[in-house]
């Protein structure tokens, strides 16, 4: 494949804007993620990747762990930048099935590794987070490194579970709201849902999601929450009509949701993560639950 006069005065840029170290990882492995989830456990594995997708929006939706400044982006997930791809000139690139439609062009680039989290043979999406971070490790020969990460993590959640134990914990309903009649609300087999299994609260909405993990709903579903003790938990961002509007609607008004101390607000956790999000997401929820106990 041969570089265009416009491609190899972007690698030049690329290679102007990236500090030197980020090109000799100690693996020597040059690693770009179309994943954030991916790109996350990368970080955790101590193998900060060269390039991303989607960059600018890592610190709305993932916010932690914190990249470092030489990664690059290069352009969504849908809309790889080519020339920056190949300006990085990686060793490996890390997909997921949510992108085969790229494969074909990302394989004339490097070698590919497709990794399966959020699928429809998945099941519940922390453990299949787990065992896809055992796959990239070992394909990394960084197993010691992973099983450290896993163990930290897990002794994390069974620290949130003891400090949540023998209080006054309500169930709870966790919800993105995407407008004022419409929310996304997540179960079985999601992420979220196999952090309270983990840290021992209740999941308040009963209903199967599919398998990422939730199901689109509208406001007047929530009255299937019979628990009057249920607590309805919405992660940010909130679209800035949304309370406004619900403050008006006679059938909002009539949910236990709209009560004083029944709806809080949680910073944002990304739904389609791995491992870290999940102990972010265990980490704001245990907080907050410690508090209003």
């Amino acid at each position: 494949m041969t570089f265009s006069r416009r491609t190899l005065l972007q690698s030049l840029a690329v290679a102007a804007c990236v500090p030197g170290q980020a090109f000799s990882q100690s693996t020597g492995q040059r690693i770009v993620s179309l994943d954030y989830g991916l790109s996350s456990t990368l970080l955790s594995l101590g193998l900060p990747p060269v390039g991303i997708s989607d960059l600018a929006d890592w610190g709305r939706w993932v916010v932690e762990p914190a990249l470092p400044a030489s990664v690059i982006d290069i352009g969504s997930s849908f809309e790889v930048n080519f020339e920056v791809l190949l300006a990085l000139k990686p060793d490996l690139i890390l997909t997921t099935p949510y992108l085969d439609e790229l494969l074909p062009k990302l394989q004339s680039v490097t070698k590919v590794s497709r990794l399966e989290i959020f699928t429809p043979t998945s099941g519940p999406i922390l453990t299949s987070a787990e065992a896809a971070t055992r796959k990239l490790a070992a394909e990394l020969g960084l197993e010691s490194k992973a099983e450290e990460f896993l163990a930290n993590a897990n002794a994390f959640f069974e620290t949130c579970r003891k400090r949540l134990a023998g209080k006054n914990v309500p169930p709870v309903a966790l919800v993105n709201f995407m407008d004022a009649r419409h929310a996304r609300v997540y179960s079985d087999p999601g992420l979220f849902h196999g952090v309270l299994e983990r840290i021992g609260v209740r999941n308040a909405w009963a209903g199967q999601s599919n398998y990422w993990g939730f199901e689109t709903i509208g406001i007047e579903d929530l009255s299937k929450v019979k628990d009057p003790d249920a607590h309805l938990i919405a992660f940010d961002p909130v679209p800035p009509d949304v309370f406004p509007k619900l403050a008006d609607s006679p059938l909002w008004n009539r949910l236990p949701f709209s009560q004083p101390g029944h709806l809080s607000i949680l910073p944002p956790v990304l739904m389609f993560g791995m491992v870290n999000e999940a102990l972010r997401f265990a980490s704001l929820l245990t907080d907050h639950l410690e508090r209003q106990a």
